[in-house]
């Protein structure tokens, strides 16, 4: 009993991998109606991905980033720009042609393959959060001050995006593309959007996992110093900024990992995903699933996209995101340790009472 207690967020990660291992074998037995379900919880893997990244950061150091959508945005627009360059044949876009460019741009041409790809998605975020990590860790800004920052920070890289039309196509950014294995689209394709499914809910365990040996070594806990107490961690000897800013780092990597995988289930991938409310909205994925657990995090990304799929859609289509709004503020005011939370708290209660009553 004291074993399953103690690794009770693992098994509810197991039952949730399982769960969704099973969907393909739901929708071939009519359970599951249209093969959008499935792409739909293949973006949720995905964001899933970036809530644990984000509460690497947050609920085990401490440090609220709201503006981790930067990162998640980079990663996908190194993939959708490679597999953009996959449909044109290596030339040029319309957008690009449209925007007056005459050749592929410099920029662009390392997308031409995909490990030189997959290469940039995750240096080129992990150089952006090291930059900015160095500087604002070393000086020792935190708290509110460092949220402000990073939102400013996503502000900015947005504004760039969307001046840079001719690379970018600004606000309606790269769109009609298939996913890495081919179009996901309709029955004839299952075979690719099943491939897709399974490599996504792979790679979500396996960075499950690394996170989760990373929080149990002296490494994680060190983390958990900064978080619980700074000043002390600083005066004990350890150079606090180094931690905060290699955690920051990796919590990026995670985000963009996330951003490549949305776009091959997505299709495309627009400047909004770079926007303070998308950050925000990550932050709320975790809040709601219980900050510090990393499963909370799996689990408040499943919870509040499939409610904002729900409620976004018929009679609830205009309020669904006071509702969601709701749910957020609810949960920051009476249930700090969100849906992990109340379950830890509130189910070894009721089994004791049980067990008291049948004696």
């Amino acid at each position: 009993m004291k074993g399953i207690k103690k690794q009770g967020n693992n098994i509810t990660f197991s039952v949730i991998v399982i769960i969704l291992a099973l969907i393909p074998l739901f929708y071939s037995m009519g359970v599951i109606s249209s093969t959008s379900t499935i792409m739909f919880l293949g973006k949720c893997i995905a964001f899933s991905i970036a809530a644990i990244g984000l509460d690497l950061i947050w609920g085990y150091t401490g440090i609220l980033s709201l503006g981790h959508g930067l990162y998640f945005a980079l990663g996908g627009y190194a993939m959708a720009m490679y597999l953009k360059l996959q449909a044109t044949g290596g030339k040029i876009t319309e957008f690009m042609h449209t925007g007056g460019l005459t050749e592929l741009p410099m920029v662009w041409r390392p997308f031409t393959s995909l490990p030189a790809s997959l290469i940039m998605m995750i240096l080129v975020p992990a150089a952006v959060a090291g930059i900015i990590g160095y500087f604002i860790f070393k000086n020792r800004v935190k708290g509110v001050y460092f949220s402000i920052i990073s939102q400013a920070l996503t502000w900015a890289a947005y504004s760039v995006f969307i001046a840079l039309s001719p690379y970018t196509n600004g606000n309606v950014g790269i769109s009609e593309i298939k996913s890495v294995f081919g179009s996901i689209k309709g029955d004839a394709n299952l075979g690719n959007l099943y491939l897709l499914f399974y490599i996504a809910l792979a790679i979500m365990v396996v960075i499950y996992a690394l996170s989760y040996i990373l929080v149990q070594t002296k490494f994680g806990k060190l983390l958990v110093a900064i978080r619980d107490g700074e000043n002390r961690t600083y005066f004990s000897g350890y150079c606090v900024s180094r931690y905060k800013n290699v955690i920051y780092i990796i919590s990026a990597v995670f985000a963009a990992v996330a951003g490549a995988l949305f776009v091959n289930f997505n299709g495309s991938i627009t400047p909004s995903q770079m926007t303070i409310s998308y950050s925000i909205t990550m932050v709320i994925w975790v809040a709601v699933g219980g900050r510090g657990t990393l499963v909370g995090a799996v689990i408040g990304a499943f919870f509040i996209n499939l409610c904002e799929y729900n409620l976004s859609s018929g009679e609830l289509v205009n309020i669904w995101q006071y509702i969601i709004g709701a749910i957020f503020t609810v949960t920051i005011l009476f249930f700090k340790g969100g849906i992990v939370g109340v379950v830890r708290d509130n189910i070894p209660s009721l089994l004791s009472k049980r067990k008291g009553v049948s004696r």
